[in-house]
């Protein structure tokens, strides 16, 4: 069993989680496409955006590669992963939306 994180381990946690959410919603990308690109399973790649997996150099580089960054890139500060837990939400369609159909 591996030892707790150290605050400094969790915050470039967070921050790797955050990247990779950022890179990946900015390709249009599914957490599930991402995982199956990456050949990882679902719920492994949603913890690692969360930034509770302290990923491997091999996985760094297999997200780094998948995204098509550097691996430093994964690392750089940013803002940290928006955390939302359930499923999204339905839209709702509007009366003028339907309408228009």
């Amino acid at each position: 069993m591996s030892a707790p994180a150290t605050p400094r381990a969790r915050e470039l946690m967070l921050q790797l989680g955050g990247n990779v959410q950022r890179l990946r919603l900015k390709r249009g990308w599914t957490q599930e496409y991402f995982a199956e690109v990456t050949g990882v399973d679902l719920s492994y790649a949603q913890r690692v955006e969360r930034g509770e997996i302290n990923l491997t150099l091999g996985s760094l580089a297999i997200f780094a590669d998948a995204l098509g960054v550097l691996p430093g890139a994964l690392l750089r500060a940013g803002k940290p992963p928006v955390i939302k837990r359930g499923r999204p939400k339905a839209k709702r369609v509007t009366r003028e939306a339907k309408k228009q159909r």
